[in-house]
């Protein structure tokens, strides 16, 4: 089976499911991605290179590689000539420029391919006429779209989508490098943590107040991440009076942000849902829960779907609610036991990078039918 697998990510932790899928006896993938990523947060080079059965391969972008609506790959046929793929996997949105270009280059270059993409959209948000008509031709075009979450799926049915689908996050754990910690840290203090981008909608001020609510001396934060929400955040811990117990940090590699997590007794995810974004996944909350931290999340899209019975949910925007959810967390050891043992489970079984590869692997098998088997 040749998977021409076509993505725009940005760091090596999501190259690991396509090494493992590449492992199956009769499966070779060629993974094109942008040779080189900038974006407001990091600059890196992704050369070409072989490894084994996996052919990683940089294409140059016209336009930002992070803009699904203006930008496209500089080539004509991703190598779908010479590669002659059975599978051509875009983890594209339906309403992307790039998911266009790939299917017209499949027309032109490998009809035979079946085609799947992939979309995290779970809301319903105003999209320019011409962005309308990009998403109904990708859509037509589909043989397979793999959906980040429940709404995703449903927002397509609603689209009058026909192809298949199926629920399966694009990305996973690598628990080799998330996992729980040998040598823990002895310390006095409560630690909660947040580790992600810094911009408002990931609802940072409502964790700072739920923080203050807190009449516990002994809690501190650790607010991990970049991005344009800094010096709000900045003067909001100010305001609050939580300079002494709010630590600021830039953002680190997946193997600091691992260890990091370690030394947290409980990791929040407070997203706010806005008019044209809600949570999708939350990677952030099965890194901890790999590392067996209790996670905390609001109800924004997806939260509750990614962390089941394995964390505390509360109101989006309540920090009243947060508050009472770390102060359960805080106050008992036997909870923190308990949604410690289940997020390593869920993890296990529904999001480790082995289970993600596993699955869509058997998505490629169910698309190519008998071929497949």
């Amino acid at each position: 089976m040749r998977i021409l697998f076509i993505a725009r990510y940005r760091d090596s932790t999501m190259d690991r499911k396509l090494f493992l899928i590449s492992a199956a006896d009769d499966v070779v993938i060629r993974y094109v991605r942008p040779a080189r990523w900038k974006d407001e947060l990091l600059s890196v080079e992704q050369p070409s290179q072989v490894k084994g059965s996996l052919q990683q391969v940089g294409l140059p972008m016209i336009g930002r590689p992070n803009d699904p609506h203006r930008a496209v790959y500089a080539t004509l046929d991703f190598g779908m000539l010479r590669f002659r793929p059975h599978i051509i996997h875009a983890e594209e949105e339906p309403d992307s420029l790039s998911a266009l270009q790939i299917i017209v280059a499949r027309q032109l270059f490998a009809p035979e391919a079946r085609l799947v993409l992939h979309t995290w959209q779970n809301i319903e948000r105003p999209r320019r006429p011409w962005v309308r008509v990009v998403q109904n031709l990708n859509l037509r075009a589909a043989d397979g779209i793999l959906c980040a979450n429940h709404e995703a799926q449903a927002i397509l049915h609603r689209r009058q989508y026909r192809g298949r689908t199926w629920v399966l996050p694009a990305v996973g754990v690598d628990t080799r490098v998330f996992r729980p910690c040998e040598n823990r840290e002895s310390r006095h203090d409560f630690c909660v943590g947040y580790v992600g981008r810094l911009v408002p909608e990931k609802g940072l001020d409502t964790l700072l107040k739920a923080a203050r609510m807190l009449e516990m001396p002994n809690v501190t934060l650790r607010i991990i991440g970049d991005g344009p929400y800094r010096a709000d955040l900045q003067r909001c811990i100010a305001e609050l009076g939580l300079n002494e117990r709010v630590q600021l940090e830039s953002a680190l590699p997946p193997e600091q942000v691992a260890r990091v997590m370690c030394q947290m007794d409980a990791l929040v995810l407070p997203s706010r849902t806005t008019s044209v974004w809600k949570e999708q996944f939350g990677r952030v909350l099965v890194e901890a829960m790999a590392c067996g931290i209790p996670v905390v999340g609001s109800d924004s899209g997806a939260i509750p779907e990614v962390i089941g019975d394995a964390g505390l949910i509360f109101p989006e925007g309540d920090a009243r609610a947060l508050a009472d959810c770390l102060r359960q967390i805080a106050d008992s050891p036997a909870l923190r036991r308990q949604l410690a043992m289940r997020g390593r489970q869920r993890v296990a079984t529904h999001y480790s990078q082995d289970q993600i590869a596993d699955k869509t692997l058997l998505v490629y098998r169910e698309v190519l039918g008998p071929m497949g088997a």
